[in-house]
């Protein structure tokens, strides 16, 4: 059987476990998604062959394909049923766009004119106020795709969605419009104060998530995994950029050297989901925010303080799913001879470290042209934790705290009287470092990889 070229990638190069990951996650590829139409016997096969690595079969939902997305969908769900796995599904087309074009969506100014927001490189973003009427429509997709399953005794087990520019943001010149927008005016009392106006943009854009796309779900089936992509509990503040997103001195937030970490309100909450996806990708303007002259940290700090703010607000049997990516996301245009890129040497530790701190597992994203690179760098080392399976299951992350400056990084899972603790050097040390677990000194030593320690009684 020749598959498509992307799910062959991913099966040429992630070699099957070792280690078992028992009833855990399997790793999620944006390259192990969407294999086409196939027999009810090759889709056991492919299912097969690729849990055999650890690694979950994705399927879309197209609304504007329904028939045939059911036609590609349904032979690989029977048999993720039949093995006993979990039914994965991307509804990331069902729930574009609420923001549509159609001019009923658009902001109106006080002499009654239409207008749009293009600070989001989209043309038709809108008054957020403005699309209670798109909703009924969004979710029948949902709701149709949900119910044909149903009929198929079929349960969805983790669905996910890439939505994001769309619906209420309160980034870029948002908040401009609104304030000249008559409609957001009389729903947002508060306007002038910029707090006020984000936490009633992302209470709003939550409401929208949960009413179209978690509900009707969870609806259905209960035990499911829903989440979107950036949607996830946290300290009330964000520390990365989306490509769409432009950086301003005026965003309330904290300062780190050159990085404004915004105020982000909480969305997660209200919008109903049962896991949380935080987004740590190597931006690159993340390259500039640091003046360290070892160049790996500075992009491993802010990487590693978005995926500890994740794991760590994130409540105890909720899911954390990681999007990742290697190579330097959104890089600038010319390019800057000045950036390099994260080593894979860091990117590698940098996974494991978000494992030790309670990252459930990874979905990858990448363009077409990296599926090979990206694999190869992150299955190694999901699979290579695998055998600490237990620790992963039922260990307690016991250190949150990333480094101000180069230095040692430590990150660990306690489970009763023993430790799995990884400690990662930015630049020469090799000292032991010590640290308190459990109301105990312990001793950390410079080395290479994991290794498991015992407390004392």
């Amino acid at each position: 059987m020749l598959w498509p070229d992307h799910i062959q990638t991913a099966l040429d190069i992630a070699v099957p476990l070792v280690h078992a990951r028992g009833k855990r996650l399997p790793l999620y590829l944006w390259p192990a998604m969407n294999p086409g139409k196939l027999s009810d016997d090759d889709a056991e096969r492919l299912v097969a062959e690729l849990d055999r690595r650890g690694i979950g079969l994705v399927c879309r939902w197209d609304h504007s394909r329904f028939e045939e997305s059911l036609a590609e969908s349904l032979p690989v769900a029977r048999a993720q049923k039949k093995l006993g796995l979990r039914i994965n599904v991307d509804a990331t087309p069902c729930l574009y766009a609420f923001f549509n074009g159609e001019e009923a969506t658009a902001h109106v100014d006080d002499s009654g004119k239409p207008f749009w927001d293009p600070s989001f490189g989209k043309a038709d973003m809108g008054c957020p106020f403005a699309v209670d009427h798109r909703r009924p429509d969004i979710r029948g997709r949902i709701e149709r795709f949900a119910d044909a399953y149903r009929r198929e005794g079929l349960s969805p087990g983790f669905v996910f969605a890439d939505w994001e520019v769309d619906g209420p943001i309160a980034w870029n010149d948002a908040w401009a419009a609104s304030k000249r927008c008559r409609r957001c005016r009389e729903r947002i009392p508060e306007i002038g104060n910029f707090l006020a106006f984000q936490k009633a943009l992302y209470d709003l854009r939550a409401d929208m998530q949960r009413d179209v796309y978690a509900e009707p779900l969870l609806h259905r089936f209960p035990e499911a995994l829903v989440g979107n992509y950036g949607v996830y509990p946290h300290d009330g503040f964000r520390y990365w950029y989306d490509y769409f997103e432009r950086e301003e001195d005026w965003y309330p937030g904290v300062r780190d050297q050159k990085a404004l970490y915004r105020h982000w309100p909480d969305e997660f909450t209200g919008t109903g989901y049962t896991f949380a996806m935080p987004v740590v990708y190597t931006w690159s303007r993340m390259w500039r925010w640091y003046d360290f002259e070892n160049a790996d940290y500075r992009w491993f700090r802010p990487m590693l303080l978005a995926a500890t703010n994740a794991a760590r607000h994130t409540p105890s049997g909720v899911p954390v799913i990681a999007f990742v990516h290697w190579h330097t996301t959104d890089p600038p245009r010319p390019p800057d001879p000045a950036m390099k890129q994260m080593s894979a040497w860091a990117y590698q530790e940098l996974l494991w470290h978000m494992l030790l701190r309670g990252v459930d597992t990874f979905f990858l994203w990448c363009p077409a042209e990296e599926n090979a690179e990206e694999i190869r760098l992150l299955h190694p080392v999901w699979a290579a934790a695998q055998e600490y399976g237990e620790f992963l299951e039922r260990g307690k992350p016991v250190w949150f705290d990333v480094p101000s400056t180069p230095g040692a990084v430590i990150s660990g899972l306690l489970l009763g009287d023993r430790l799995l603790v990884r400690r990662t050097d930015f630049g020469e040390n090799e000292k032991e470092v010590t640290v308190r677990v459990a109301g105990q000194e312990v001793s950390i030593p410079a080395g290479k990889g994991c290794r498991v320690l015992r407390l004392e009684p």
